[in-house]
């Protein structure tokens, strides 16, 4: 007996979740909700993906703060627990929370919109989509039921399902999209947050690792999947002339477009003399490319080649000098600023190529 008491007492060891690797999660992957999944909260963790951190990261900024009680919570220990059974005697179903009855109507809002945005506005091949609406209810619910059922709360999922469709044929007489989601989501969460939720006094069931995995992989290749159908059906850019014209379309034109080519075109060039010459030359290269030391630029601005002697930085760096000098200038301020500026241009690009030169000229004497 005290055999399989030591055992149980392993296995709990094993799995007991710590706040330095929790915090560690939150740190590198908290927005995308790393810790969550460590912390077996997959619910949480998948409203965290879909909201980029709970609304674009304060509900990951929060979780600094949060991470002691949820990895009380997911050790179940002695502590939590008894605050918890105390929670349950005085309150017969769990109170009102600001921070969860908005989370639930953000992100019913946001699943909701997005299948709406998600089903394509025109035919394709003489299909028509937009009977896929019945499915925007359905949507509303479940991101209100997802949110409802995150930690130690539950509840069915009927009854925002329910409200959700019932509010469903008033965009006929709202006739204003915005308004018939907004009356779809507040139903939903108030019937939730209503009649629906209950303490969860019993723990989940188990999954293995992989299993969770799998299932959390699924949801979020589904939910970016609507984000694609958004931008590929529907999604539309504004061009300079005021006419919207769909990504997607933007996008083929692009790659037929000059400047993709020849971008195209230079990277495989660049790909080519890597396998020939080695990656770490090419590296070199591309390096002297970007102009690090503003050599190529000081060529331009004293209109010489890249190949001209240090004379003839010289001789032509004197012309300039002679030429835009501000005192030659004798008109007004903005003229004379404007000599000035160029005056300074000239300078500094004759000191970085006689300082270049300098610099060659000390390498080959070591060298030599």
């Amino acid at each position: 007996m005290s055999k399989e008491n030591g055992t149980k007492a392993t296995k709990q060891n094993i799995e007991k979740k710590t706040k330095f690797r929790a915090y560690l999660h939150w740190l590198f992957g908290g927005i995308l909700g790393a810790h969550h999944f460590y912390l077996g909260r997959d619910d949480h963790a998948f409203v965290w993906y879909c909201t980029l951190g709970g609304y674009f990261g304060i509900g990951w900024l929060r979780d600094l703060f949060k991470i002691p009680t949820y990895v009380a919570d997911a050790n179940e220990e002695v502590q939590y627990m008894e605050w918890f059974k105390n929670q349950v005697r005085i309150n017969q179903k769990p109170p009102y929370s600001t921070v969860r009855f908005l989370g639930a109507v953000i992100v019913s809002y946001l699943w909701g919109q997005l299948i709406y945005l998600a089903i394509p506005n025109e035919e394709i091949n003489g299909i028509n989509f937009r009977p896929l609406m019945i499915f925007i209810p359905a949507g509303v619910a479940l991101g209100v039921w997802v949110v409802g059922n995150i930690g130690r709360e539950q509840g069915t999922i009927w009854v925002p399902l329910g409200l959700a469709y019932l509010c469903y044929p008033t965009l006929t007489y709202l006739g204003d999209d915005n308004t018939w989601m907004a009356l779809m989501v507040l139903a939903a969460s108030l019937g939730f947050d209503t009649f629906s939720k209950q303490w969860r006094l019993k723990p989940r069931k188990k999954r293995s690792t992989l299993k969770r995995l799998g299932i959390f992989g699924i949801a979020c290749l589904l939910y970016t999947s609507l984000w694609g159908s958004y931008f590929y059906f529907n999604a539309s850019i504004t061009d300079s002339e005021g006419e919207e014209i769909k990504i997607s379309d933007a996008i083929r034109h692009f790659l037929t477009s000059p400047i993709w080519l020849d971008l195209k075109a230079s990277l495989e060039e660049t790909w080519r003399q890597a396998k020939h010459q080695g990656f770490w030359a090419t590296w070199r290269q591309l390096v002297d490319l970007t102009d690090p030391r503003g050599e190529i630029n000081a060529y331009k601005v004293l209109g010489l080649s890249q190949t001209a002697s240090q004379s003839e930085v010289t001789s032509k760096w004197r012309s300039l000098s002679r030429e835009h000098h501000p005192d030659k200038v004798k008109g007004s301020e903005a003229e004379r600023k404007a000599a000035q500026e160029k005056f300074m241009e000239i300078q500094q690009a004759y000191e970085i190529l006689s300082s270049a030169k300098n610099r060659r000229q000390q390498r080959n004497r070591r060298a030599g």
